[in-house]
């Protein structure tokens, strides 16, 4: 559109017509008696039977709006993870909070970095801002210091790093990461993504926490709908230094979060017992699930978070989307990543023992089936 032509509608910004929707895993399969949705990284414990509690004694008054400060749940966060209350906000889900960062830190022109399969939502948050995508290559599926640093101009605003990476399930340790955040300029904020973060069992892992403490440009993002089952309610948090809670306070919605949101999840990071009880669900089959791909054939990424990503080998009749295909039919739904540069591989999140068994079931039939017609060939 030349100077001085007005467009016959409204057009979107720069840049919002070049992202991609994001678009979540499939909920259900073939129509069976009984099907396992694994697609979206959901805990196949539940809530925390005090979070439903708490949640159910907020129905009686839905016509009053939420604390839109988020008081009670900030409060039981810094209790409970010892934290300073004034230095965390509240979202509706990371998600929320990720685009808050974006708005209020990435302009047009501006770029920000992550990693080749990082989140999609990345890319979104900074192309919605007018940003540049800066996307890095990984090593071996990991997070790439150097490489990141290297990727850094004088346009570079923003790092964005999962950590464990979803849907990969690598991580980088602590001293991989400081080693980031100490080689970045000081105006470039560093955003720690720790989804994941109450899964890892690695001495050498730090979810971002002291890096904040002691920092003028990082920011750690959490969520309540992997480990504590509250996918439904879309409540996420934030930690942040004081300069940076301030300026998405000024930008974020007055009432972000829902009351029925708030209280559940409140109740669930106070119930230890519970979260513990999935991080041991999760230690128990993470490896019994390695172990079982492997065996067949499949190539399993050593994963830190709740669910596997499988790299099918490369031969005839075995593939990512023909293994797909036959999981639906038996009603087990994984995760395509084509959008993630990954077309020969599925993402499985932890299920049940009965869901867990039974996609190794299906699998070794899949393989099985895929060997019998290429010996028949």
């Amino acid at each position: 559109m030349s100077e001085g032509t007005l467009a016959s509608r409204p057009v979107p910004r720069p840049g919002v017509m070049a992202i991609h929707a994001y678009v979540p895993g499939k909920s259900k399969g073939a129509q069976v008696r009984e099907y396992h949705k694994l697609s979206s990284n959901e805990t196949p414990l539940g809530a925390s039977p005090k979070a439903i509690e708490a949640y159910s004694a907020v129905a009686s008054s839905l016509e009053l709006y939420p604390d839109g400060a988020a008081t009670a749940l900030r409060e039981a966060l810094a209790e409970t993870l010892g934290l300073n209350p004034n230095r965390i906000v509240c979202g509706n889900g990371s998600d929320d909070l990720l685009g808050m960062i974006a708005h209020a830190y990435i302009g047009p022109g501006d770029e920000a970095i992550f990693t080749e399969h990082g989140f999609l939502v990345y890319r979104i948050v900074t192309l919605a801002s007018g940003g540049v995508p800066v996307v890095v290559p990984e090593t071996d599926k990991t997070a790439d210091v150097d490489r990141i640093l290297a990727a850094v101009t004088e346009r570079t605003r923003v790092v964005f790093l999962a950590n464990p990476n979803n849907p990969t399930g690598t991580y980088l340790p602590q001293s991989e990461v400081r080693r980031l955040h100490a080689a970045l300029p000081p105006h470039v904020l560093l955003v720690l993504d720790a989804a994941y973060a109450e899964y890892v069992r690695r001495n050498d892992y730090e979810a971002g926490i002291e890096l904040v403490g002691a920092s003028e440009n990082v920011v750690m993002t959490r969520t309540f709908s992997k480990i504590h089952g509250l996918a439904a309610l879309r409540v996420g948090w934030l930690y942040a230094p004081d300069h940076i809670v301030d300026a998405l306070n000024r930008i974020r919605g007055p009432f972000n979060v829902n009351a029925p949101g708030l209280a559940a999840a409140a109740a669930a990071i106070r119930d230890r017992a519970f979260m513990e009880a999935a991080v041991d669900h999760n230690a128990t089959w993470l490896p019994w699930l390695t172990e079982a791909f492997t065996a067949l054939g499949i190539d399993v990424t050593p994963s830190q978070g709740n669910f596997l990503l499988l790299n099918f080998p490369e031969r005839p009749g075995v593939s990512a989307e023909a293994a797909d295909r036959y999981l639906l039919d038996e009603g087990i739904v994984l995760r395509r990543l084509e959008p993630y540069g990954l077309p020969n591989a599925l993402r499985m999140s932890i299920g049940t023992e009965a869901a867990n068994k039974a996609t190794v079931a299906a699998l070794t039939e899949f393989m099985a089936r895929a060997a019998g017609q290429t010996a028949d060939v």
